[in-house]
């Protein structure tokens, strides 16, 4: 049987541990020659070390496929570059992205800090942005290409304690489908995951009630090798018909996530004012109101 990824050049970004390792050493099982990118910092983005990186390169290696690592950060329009040179540099090429770099900041809302707002979305989103557009160019001149983006149901959904990283995260998805948009007639496609799986950066989650306890050990049942197929297939030339998409994969579960369309709508004959809104507009709509969930809310049952 034929491997999915049989020659392609993919770069993974933050993969030198949890998911993103998974995915780089699926990718080449697959076939596909790894830039394992990861910059060894901690969870919070502070530190460096070539260690990860090199160690799942020399994993890829041991198996008989093709790696090599590369500790540049996704945070700057530099890094992104010498990222994706790496590439170019060592295997000719580049046809697959996989945006998965990412450190968590995590704090209530009105206690963040400015600091703690900017590393994270420099990481996340601004990470994104850099990384997708060095290789866009390339992508462009060959008229092919693949993105897949790791989203988050903290941005699509909500969670406490995470405006920086939900922000970043649905950020990611609407910059995803722009990128699908704009890079269409190149044949260049983008995708998000939002993944479910337990990882350094989920281990850093405060468990300090019996209720987060109880998510953490649900939470450590998910594994980071259950979510790599999805990206592998989303890299692949199976995938050539879908773009524009986000998936959730959690444990044995794959699902198709909602985009924003309208739901409900009221008109007026000659406009509205303030107090029809409240008195007509609002009561016409409240049933379609979204609450305020959290992730665990919406996903209320245990994986499969």
């Amino acid at each position: 049987m034929a491997k999915m990824m049989q020659d392609k050049v993919v770069v993974v970004t933050g993969s030198g541990g949890g998911i993103g390792r998974e995915f780089a050493l699926l990718m080449a099982a697959e076939g596909a020659k790894v830039v394992v990118n990861d910059i060894g910092a901690s969870v919070s983005g502070e530190g460096k070390d070539a260690g990860p990186a090199q160690q799942v390169v020399n994993e890829i290696r041991a198996q008989g496929g093709e790696a090599v690592a590369n500790t540049d950060s996704v945070s700057s329009w530099m890094g992104a570059n010498a990222i994706i040179k790496a590439a170019i540099d060592h295997f000719g090429r580049i046809d697959c992205v996989v945006n998965n770099a990412g450190i968590l900041r995590d704090r209530m809302f009105f206690k963040m800090n400015p600091e703690e707002w900017g590393a994270v979305i420099d990481v996340h989103l601004n990470g994104t942005f850099y990384v997708s557009r060095a290789a866009a160019t390339y992508f462009k001149e060959q008229e092919s290409g693949s993105y897949v983006h790791m989203t988050s149901t903290s941005g699509l959904i909500g969670n406490i304690g995470q405006a920086n990283y939900g922000a970043a995260k649905l950020g990611i998805t609407a910059l995803s489908k722009m990128i699908a948009m704009d890079m269409a007639r190149y044949h260049v496609r983008s995708n998000c995951i939002a993944p479910f799986a337990w990882s350094r950066m989920i281990g850093s989650i405060p468990a300090d009630t019996p209720e987060a306890k109880a998510r953490v050990e649900k939470l450590k049942t998910m594994e980071a090798a259950k979510i790599a197929p999805m990206a592998v297939f989303l890299c692949s030339d199976a995938a050539k018909d879908v773009s524009g998409q986000v998936f959730a994969v959690r444990a044995n579960e794959i699902f198709l996530m909602s985009q924003p369309r309208p739901l409900r709508s009221v008109q007026r004959d000659g406009g509205w004012t303030a107090q029809s809104i409240a008195e007509h507009a609002i009561p016409a709509m409240r049933a379609g109101f979204y609450g305020l969930d959290r992730s665990q809310d919406v996903f209320s049952w245990d994986p499969v």
